[in-house]
């Protein structure tokens, strides 16, 4: 199993940037598939971007293509989301999830996940 921790939300203006960070535990880090998914209240749940276990495959949701750049370290067990051009319908609750068996941009094919951490964009 994995359990993962998000960090490096915050508030942001309009046009700024963020980085989160999803540190990952456990050897088996690089057997799963990463994604980052966003929650925004009352709404469900949605994909952002994912990344191949490896590293060398990428996903983006099309609101996050051009803007968004997912990455991952696994020898520090972490992934990145680099958020650029920040918009306020990027507010939301970012977590970070791991699929040990699907390339996807289902959250049910999701089995672990952080607990979030809060990106707030104002206008």
């Amino acid at each position: 199993q994995v359990q993962l921790v998000e960090s490096g939300g915050g508030l942001v203006q309009a046009g700024g940037s963020l980085r989160l960070s999803c540190a990952a535990s456990g050897r088996t880090f690089s057997n799963y598939v990463m994604g980052w998914f966003r929650q925004a209240p009352g709404k469900e749940r949605e994909f952002v971007a994912a990344i191949s276990r490896g590293g060398l495959n990428t996903m983006y949701a099309d609101s996050a293509k051009g803007r968004f750049t997912i990455s991952r370290d696994n020898g520090k067990n972490i992934v990145f989301l680099q958020m650029n051009s920040l918009k306020p319908e990027d507010t939301a609750v970012y977590l970070c999830a791991g699929a040990a068996a699907a390339w996807s941009r289902w959250t049910r094919d999701y089995e672990h996940w952080g607990q979030g951490t809060q990106v707030t964009v104002s206008s």
